[in-house]
């Protein structure tokens, strides 16, 4: 067998031999040396600027070995060794330099302004010491220096820009590195982390905890993964694109290394912010880099999180020219998608909480034609998701204990928690303990941190004076009540006045988890919002800005009522709402000013008839309002069953879920 010779490797044109990685390292050193030559670095080491009054002190000693004018514009002074070496004050900026021989002698610069005035004091001085001081003209011809200080810098930047192009160009190659501006620095590479078989995805589907719909679907891209030609030979074709859409911190980044790592296949993950830089081009340059990169790992998966930052939709609102990079961007992005064939077995996956924004051609067939919706976990996915964070917790096991820490107490806790959030829970009730100095995490530890993480941090430094702490009592007071009264309304599981975040006082509900919402039951939920000003009014007589939460978040739900549920008898069924985001700007109103005076006077009416409703509530149970106001007042912290002491249980079936906040 014919010997195979190592063929030389070619530059990133392919048309030749590269370089060797020392020749740029040479370059950068003329370079250097160039710059150094420019800012002075060739003079003399021992050379020194002075100032006339010492030069005067040297002639009169007579230190001086020779004085040379040069060109009638600065005299060098030469100072005898001997001077140097017996006066080391005096010449201790030349002293070090000239010991030991290291310099023949020192040299000072003086700067002559007018030749004819440095003549006439050097014959006052000649004059006044007797010594005889001679110099030397010297006619030098600095042209080439000129003209080095004159355009050396641009030579220097000319041959940088240079260097870092070529170097550019040796790392990245051919298009995909980017050229130009753009490829200088490397800006123009795609920086996306790259997970494969030296570096991989260590999760699976065993750590993502709930998602079980979600799961479900993503499995036949781990499927197609694995076992291609199962569906090719039937002539099907998987989808080139996967969009994971839900709520910040659903696990949508989590299930998508899940699915690299149970398919066992190189996962290229970035960012949508990352493809958009300053320079022009760099962009596109980077999705171009990015998908011929996984083309020569395929299979694999492409993530691309919060894609929203580079798939906005273009020209909102006739708005152009200020986001031209990231179009150019957009574009690439849909060139490359639409350019894979079913062969390459590149599978794109993306995340974002931000669907409605996104453009349109992005959604399309062929694209991201499918979209996987991974929503807020229920009650028994908290608890799988609870499990997961507690594998390396030290936890309190003993179930006869009151401290004994429950997941399906605390999944019934926190309703509305991301995996995320329920993620911080673990580790603040951990931090808790800590600060408690406990040998285990108890059940009071995680009921601290969803108080804090929901509430915020007590301060109970904040000083209040008696009769704020009334007020506050009774506006917390009047929400519980009235809440516990009414059918619809979320239940009360902790009230307290003790100073949290920025509010004074802060009550937790537990709501019902619904698919649908009635107008009953937002109506007793605006009625309860507004209790705690009408607790207020009945017992003082007047009200305080302690309610500004709550009259605004009555107000929206009551304008949600009118504009987007069409739940208004005076509007009819219509809703103004746009579901698709295009009226961002708010340029103009989608109703006439009549109806718009129409949707102000039912808002209007809404609210009044729930605070009206409370303000009736609260008085037939006057009695009730102030010994729960007083206990408030002299616990400082009420739970569910102190309330339930005061006013008997609920007629009705409560239903443990979503804990709120509402604030004063």
């Amino acid at each position: 067998m014919a010997e195979q010779r190592k063929q030389p490797q070619r530059n990133a044109k392919g048309n030749g031999p590269r370089r060797p990685r020392f020749i740029y390292i040479a370059y950068g050193v003329i370079i250097l040396a160039l710059l150094y030559t420019l800012i002075g670095g060739g003079e003399s080491a021992t050379q020194r600027d002075i100032e006339w009054d010492k030069l005067v002190g040297i002639l009169e000693r007579g230190d001086q070995e020779r004085i040379t004018v040069i060109n009638g514009k600065r005299a060098e002074i030469t100072i005898k060794k001997e001077a140097l070496l017996r006066d080391t004050v005096t010449y201790k900026d030349l002293y070090s330099k000239t010991l030991a021989g290291k310099s023949p002698a020192g040299m000072y610069v003086y700067n002559i302004g007018s030749y004819d005035h440095f003549d006439r004091e050097l014959k006052k001085v000649e004059d006044r010491s007797g010594k005889t001081i001679s110099y030397k003209i010297v006619e030098e011809n600095n042209t080439f220096r000129e003209i080095l200080v004159w355009f050396g810098p641009l030579l220097i930047f000319i041959l940088f820009f240079w260097l870092m192009s070529a170097w550019s160009r040796r790392q990245m190659g051919g298009e995909s590195g980017g050229g130009g501006i753009g490829g200088l620095f490397g800006v123009g590479r795609s920086n996306a982390k790259q997970y494969d078989a030296t570096k991989q995805v260590n999760v699976t589907f065993k750590d993502v905890a709930g998602l079980a719909g979600a799961k479900e679907e993503v499995m036949e891209v781990v499927d197609f993964l694995k076992n291609p030609k199962h569906y090719t030979e039937l002539g099907g074709k998987i989808p080139k694109g996967v969009l994971l859409v839900g709520p910040p911190g659903t696990g949508k980044t989590l299930l998508a290394k899940a699915v690299a790592g149970e398919a066992g296949v190189p996962f290229f993950s970035m960012s949508g912010s990352d493809f958009v830089e300053m320079f022009v081009g760099v962009g596109a340059s980077r999705v171009r880099g990015l998908f011929e990169e996984a083309k020569k790992k395929s299979p694999c998966i492409i993530f691309i999180d919060e894609i929203y930052s580079v798939g906005r939709a273009r020209g909102r609102a006739g708005i152009t020219g200020g986001n031209d990079e990231r179009e150019n961007t957009l574009n690439q992005l849909l060139t490359e998608m639409d350019g894979f064939s079913s062969g390459t077995n590149v599978i794109v996956l993306a995340a974002t909480n931000r669907a409605d924004v996104l453009d349109k051609a992005l959604l399309r067939a062929g694209r991201f034609d499918r979209q996987i919706y991974v929503e807020l976990p229920d009650i028994e996915e908290r608890k799988a998701i609870f499990a997961v964070h507690m594998k390396n917790l030290k936890l309190c096991d003993d179930k006869s204990s009151e401290s004994y820490v429950d997941r399906d107490f605390l999944a019934k806790q926190t309703p509305g928690f991301s995996g995320a959030d329920i993620a911080n829970v673990c580790n603040e009730a951990a931090l808790c303990a800590a600060r408690k100095n406990k040998k285990r995490i108890e059940k009071q530890d995680f009921l601290d941190a969803v108080d804090r993480i929901v509430g915020g941090l007590e301060k109970r430094t904040k000083v209040l004076t008696d009769q704020e702490k009334h007020t506050i009592a009774y506006h917390e007071s009047g929400h519980a009540s009235v809440s516990w009264l009414l059918r619809w309304a979320n239940p009360l599981v902790k009230v307290t006045i003790v100073p949290r975040g920025k509010a004074l006082g802060a009550a937790w509900y537990l709501p019902e988890e619904r698919q649908i919402t009635t107008y009953e039951q937002m109506f007793d939920e605006m009625t309860s919002l507004m209790a705690g000003r009408a607790s207020e009014e009945i017992v003082y007589g007047k009200i305080s800005t302690g309610a500004l939460n709550d009259i605004e978040r009555a107000t929206k739900m009551a304008q949600a009522l009118v504009t987007y549920y069409g739940m208004s008898p005076e509007v009819g069924n219509i809703s103004f709402y746009d579901s698709t985001g295009q009226s961002d700007y708010g340029l103009t109103k989608p109703f006439s000013e009549k109806t718009a005076e129409t949707i102000d006077r039912e808002v209007k009416r809404m609210v009044e008839e729930a605070y009206a409703k409370a303000k009736e509530l609260l008085t037939t149970h006057r009695e009730q309002l102030d010994e729960l106001a007083q206990q408030l007042y002299d616990k400082e912290v009420l739970f569910r069953e102190d309330l339930e002491r005061i006013y008997g249980p609920r007629p009705w079936e409560m239903t443990d879920d979503k804990e709120t906040s509402q604030e004063a």
